[in-house]
C-alpha cells in the first residue's frame, strides 16, 4: 500500500464572488466551487432548493406513452405485473409502484427473480411466469434495458412491456411499448443520474398528477431517499432533493415495516442521516436479497400487521449479521490471495474468485478491496461451471466500458461506471482476465492507484467556533457521491492531552489551536498513537461531525490524515 497524497484544492476567484453574492463564508463557497457549482443561481438552488424544483416528469422520453398505457390498463381492469430487482433500489421501486398503482385501483402483482438461482434481470423464460398470471402489461423497475428477447416474446403473446431503468443499454434497445431511462444516450431529460427508484418516482409523479392525486407524492419520498442513497447515486440535482426531503420525512414514519426496521437499526427517536440510511437501514433491506430471501423485504413494507412487521425486521437484522460474518471471511481470503500472489504489484485490475464465496456478498467485498488497493476489483463466485461476478471501480476508470470491450466473453453483463455484474462460463475466465487487464493497463495510471486525500480548503479552529460558518456548512447536507462531506486542513495544531486508544482500534485526540480546543477522532487509526504525544504539533485533515449526548450536540473532528508540522 502506498502512502496517501494530500491534494489541497487551489483557492479560486469564483469562491470570493460566490461568497459575496450569497452571504456565505469563503470556505463554504470554496466547497461549492470545488463541486463545480459556480453560478450564484445554481448555488442558490443547491443550498435552498425545494420540491418545486423537481422537473416535469413528462420531459422524460416515453413518459406520455407509459402513462397512457398504464392508465388504460387500470381503467380496463387489466392485470399488471411489476418486474423488479433484488437489491434495495429494485425492492423499493417495486414497493413504491405497488402502492401507487394500488391507490389508483389497479389489479397489480409483482415478481422478483431469486438472486442465487436466477441471477439479475429479466430472462426470456420469465414470459411464462407473466403469462401464467394473466398479465397483459409488464412494468420493469431497475432492470429491463437489455431484455430484448423477453420483450419480443411478450409482444408475441399480446403482453405489452413498459421498461423503467437507469442502467446502460446493450447495442440495441428492446422494442418495448415505452422506455423510461434517463441514462440513454438519446435522453434529453435534465437529470441523467437517477437511481431506479428515482425513475419510478417520476413515473408515479406523472400518474398521480394526471389523476389529480399529487398530494400523495410526499409519502414516496422516504423510500426514494433510501433507494437513492443505497444505490450510491450522485447526490446532485433531483437526487439531492429526493434525499434531502426524504430524510426529513423519515422523522415521522407511518409504515409499520419501515418503523420496525428503524427500530432494529437502533435509530428509533433519532434524526436519521444519510449515513444511517447507507450503513444501517439499507444493508438490512439488502440482506434479504443477498441471502436469497427478497420476498421478506417486500413483505416488510406491505404488511399491515405490527407483529409480522416486527418479526420480519428482526429476521432482516439476523440476515444482515450473517451477511457481515460471511463478508469478513471472504474479505480475509481475498486479501490473502492477493498478497500471496503479489497481484497488487502486478495488475491494475484485480480479478479473482472461489467456489466458496457467496454470490450475494461479493459485491460488498469488491467495494472494500477497491478502497484497500485503490484500483478496480471484480470478484467471482464459481458454481456449476459458471462464474458469477460483481465489480466495483475507482472514479477514474469506467468498469462498464471495460466490460463492453470484453463483451464477447460474457453470457450476460450490465451496470454502470462504478459498479457492474456479469456472468460467463468458468472456462472463459482466463481470456476474460487477459482482455480486462489489457484495457486496465491502457487506461489506469500509477497516479490513479495512489490513495488521495482530497482537501476542500484550509480552515482555522476560530472558523469552527463561528455560528454563521456552522449554519452555512449544514446547508451543504445531505452528503454522498458527487457531494462528499467537506474535508478541511488545519495547520499547526497542538495535541494538548495524551491520545487514547478506544476499542483497540480508534484514536482519540484533544487538539488546540489559538486557544480553541476540539476533540479529534481517528476511526480505525490506532496506529497513529505511536510517536504522537502531548504538545506534538500537527497538520490535520478532517471533516466536521457531531455527537449528541443527553440532547446536546457537540462538534468533533473526524480525522482523515495527520502529519507533523
Amino acid at each position: 500500500m502506498k502512502s496517501s497524497v494530500w491534494k489541497l484544492a487551489p483557492p479560486r476567484e469564483e469562491a470570493g464572488l460566490l461568497a459575496a453574492a450569497l452571504g456565505i463564508p469563503r470556505p463554504i463557497a470554496q466547497v461549492l466551487v470545488n463541486r463545480e457549482i459556480i453560478a450564484p443561481e445554481a448555488a442558490q438552488r443547491f443550498l435552498y432548493g425545494s420540491l418545486d424544483d423537481l422537473h416535469d416528469p413528462f420531459l422524460m422520453a416515453g413518459m406520455g406513452e407509459a402513462v397512457e398505457r398504464i392508465l388504460r390498463a387500470v381503467e380496463g381492469g387489466e392485470r399488471i405485473t411489476i418486474f423488479g430487482d433484488y437489491d434495495v433500489d429494485g425492492v423499493l421501486s417495486v414497493v413504491m409502484l405497488l402502492k401507487a398503482l394500488g391507490s389508483l385501483g389497479a389489479k397489480v402483482d409483482y415478481f422478483i427473480p431469486e438472486r442465487l438461482r436466477e441471477g439479475y434481470g429479466i430472462k426470456d423464460d420469465h414470459v411464462e411466469i407473466v403469462a401464467s398470471r394473466g398479465a397483459s402489461l409488464v412494468i420493469s423497475v431497475d432492470c429491463g434495458i437489455k431484455a430484448n428477447g423477453f420483450v419480443r416474446l411478450a409482444r408475441d403473446r399480446g403482453i405489452d412491456v413498459v421498461i423503467t431503468d437507469h442502467h446502460h443499454p446493450g447495442s440495441e434497445l428492446p422494442e418495448a411499448f415505452a422506455i423510461l431511462n434517463p441514462a440513454l444516450q438519446s435522453s434529453t431529460y435534465p437529470e441523467r443520474n437517477l437511481a431506479g427508484v428515482g425513475v419510478v418516482y417520476k413515473l408515479i409523479q406523472a400518474l398521480l398528477e394526471k389523476k389529480g392525486k399529487a398530494a400523495l407524492l410526499r409519502h414516496y419520498l422516504k423510500l426514494v431517499s433510501i433507494g437513492t442513497i443505497s444505490d450510491i447515486a450522485e447526490i446532485k440535482g433531483e437526487n439531492r432533493l429526493f434525499v434531502k426531503f426524504g430524510l426529513k420525512e423519515l422523522d415521522d414514519v407511518a409504515n409499520l415495516g419501515l418503523r420496525s426496521l428503524i427500530e432494529v437499526s437502533g435509530l428509533k427517536g433519532k434524526h436519521i442521516s444519510e449515513g444511517d440510511v447507507g450503513f444501517r437501514i439499507g444493508p438490512r433491506i439488502n440482506a434479504a436479497g443477498r441471502m436469497g430471501l427478497t420476498e421478506l423485504a417486500v413483505k416488510l413494507f406491505t404488511s399491515s400487521s405490527p407483529q409480522e412487521s416486527a418479526e420480519i425486521a428482526r429476521r432482516l437484522d439476523d440476515l444482515n449479521s450473517k451477511r457481515q460474518v460471511t463478508e469478513e471471511r471472504i474479505l480475509r481470503q481475498a486479501i490473502d490471495k492477493i498478497k500471496a500472489n503479489a497481484w497488487d504489484r502486478s495488475y491494475k485490475i484485480l480479478i479473482l474468485g472461489s467456489e466458496e464465496w457467496h454470490r450475494g456478498v461479493i459485491g460488498i467485498v469488491a467495494s472494500r478491496l477497491k478502497e484497500a488497493f485503490c484500483r478496480p476489483v471484480i470478484l467471482f463466485s464459481y458454481d456449476d461451471g459458471k462464474a458469477f461476478g460483481s465489480g466495483r471501480s475507482i472514479t477514474e476508470f469506467s468498469l462498464i466500458d471495460c466490460l463492453e470491450e470484453c463483451r464477447s466473453h460474457f453470457l450476460s453483463y450490465g451496470g454502470h461506471r462504478l459498479a457492474v455484474g456479469c456472468t460467463l462460463n468458468r472456462d472463459d475466465m482466463p481470456p476474460f482476465k487477459a482482455a480486462a487487464n489489457a484495457v486496465a493497463d491502457s487506461r489506469i495510471t500509477d497516479e490513479h492507484m495512489t490513495p488521495k486525500v482530497e482537501i476542500d480548503a484550509k480552515l482555522g479552529f476560530t472558523d469552527l467556533a463561528d455560528e454563521h460558518f456552522l449554519e452555512s456548512l449544514s446547508l451543504l447536507k445531505p452528503y454522498g457521491v458527487g457531494n462528499p462531506r467537506p474535508v478541511f486542513l488545519a495547520e499547526r495544531v497542538r495535541v494538548c492531552r495524551p491520545p487514547r486508544i478506544l476499542k483497540d482500534k480508534h484514536l482519540k485526540f484533544e487538539l488546540d489551536q489559538d486557544g480553541r480546543t476540539f476533540e479529534g477522532l481517528g476511526w480505525d487509526k490506532a496506529e497513529w498513537a505511536e510517536g504522537v504525544g502531548v504538545n506534538a504539533v500537527l497538520d490535520v485533515v478532517f471533516s466536521l461531525q457531531s455527537n449528541v449526548f443527553l440532547g446536546v450536540e457537540k462538534p468533533y473532528l473526524s480525522l482523515e490524515a495527520i502529519k507533523k508540522s
